[in-house]
C-alpha cells in the first residue's frame, strides 16, 4: 500500500519584479488517501506544478506544511518519485542504463540494478531488443516509457507526475496511460498527476481536484466512482459524460 499525502494551510508567494508580493498558490489544505490515484486539473499558471515541486521536497512553501503520512516533507526523498513532461534521458546511456541510473547513484551493485531494470521492460511496454538502444533511436513515447521506468525502479511509495504525457500524440498518450494504470493497480502506489486532459483524468483517477487561476485554490474536488479496470470504451458512458461536464464547468467558472 502506498503512502498518503496531505497539506495544511499551504501558501506560496513570490517576489514580483516591482518588489511586491505575487501570490502563486493557496491557501489550501487537502488529504490524499494512501494508494489512491489523484489528478490535478485547472488553468495554466494555477500553481499545480508548484504544488508538485513542494510535495517532492524541491521547493519550500511560504507558509503551511505538507506531509508524507505523518512526516513533514522538507527535502527530496527516495520514497517519492517525480516525473516531468520532458524525458531528459542521458543521450550517451542506453535504455537499460538510463532506467538503472538511480540505482547506480545509490550504490546498488551492477548485477542487481541491471536485473531490476530488465525486469521492468515488459510492464513499460518496451521490448527487450530496445534495452541497448540509445535515446536518439527512440520515439517520443518510448523515451517517456524509459523516463517512467527510471522513476519506478526506485520503488517509491508516491509517484508525482507533472504532465508526463503532454508532448505525446493522442494514440501514444492513451497507450502509456493505460500501461501506467495497470502498473499502478499492481503496486498501489499513491499517485498525483497534473494533466490538462479531462477525459484522461477521469479514466485514470479515483479523484479529480480542480484548481483556480493564480493564486491556485481548490474549486472542485470530485470522486471518480467508475468501476475498475477501465477501458477507453468507458468514455462513452453516461456517467463519464456527466463527470466531464462537471469538471469542464468548474474549470470554465474559474476563467
Amino acid at each position: 500500500m502506498g503512502v498518503g499525502l496531505s497539506a495544511r494551510d499551504l501558501l506560496v508567494d513570490y517576489r514580483a519584479a516591482d518588489g511586491g508580493v505575487l501570490s502563486a498558490l493557496g491557501p489550501l489544505s487537502f488529504q490524499i488517501a494512501a494508494g489512491s490515484f489523484v489528478c490535478l486539473l485547472g488553468p495554466s499558471g494555477g500553481g499545480k506544478s508548484t504544488l508538485i515541486r513542494i510535495l517532492a521536497g524541491l521547493q519550500p512553501p511560504t507558509a503551511g506544511h505538507v506531509y508524507l503520512d505523518d512526516t513533514e516533507i522538507v527535502r527530496p526523498s527516495t520514497r517519492v518519485g517525480l516525473m516531468f513532461q520532458d524525458a531528459n534521458l542521458m543521450p550517451w546511456r542506453t535504455v537499460i542504463d538510463n532506467i538503472a541510473l538511480p540505482l547506480e547513484l545509490a550504490g546498488t551493485s551492477k548485477s542487481e540494478r541491471l536485473d531490476r531494470a530488465n525486469s521492468l521492460l515488459p510492464s513499460l511496454g518496451l521490448e527487450s531488443q530496445f534495452a541497448q538502444a540509445y535515446p536518439a533511436e527512440l520515439s517520443g513515447g518510448m523515451a517517456q516509457r524509459v523516463a517512467l521506468g527510471r522513476v519506478l525502479i526506485q520503488r517509491p511509495d508516491v509517484l508525482l507526475l507533472d504532465e508526463p504525457f503532454g508532448a505525446l500524440d493522442a494514440f501514444t498518450r492513451e497507450q502509456i496511460s493505460f500501461d501506467l494504470m495497470k502498473m499502478w493497480s499492481e503496486r498501489q502506489q499513491t499517485v498525483v498527476m497534473v494533466t490538462h486532459n479531462i477525459d484522461e483524468a477521469i479514466l485514470m483517477s479515483d479523484r479529480v481536484i480542480v484548481f483556480s487561476p493564480r493564486p491556485g485554490r481548490i474549486v472542485a474536488d470530485l470522486p471518480i466512482l467508475l468501476p475498475r479496470p477501465r477501458h477507453i470504451e468507458d468514455s462513452y458512458r453516461a456517467d463519464f459524460g456527466q463527470l466531464a461536464t462537471q469538471i469542464r464547468a468548474a474549470i470554465q467558472h474559474t476563467e
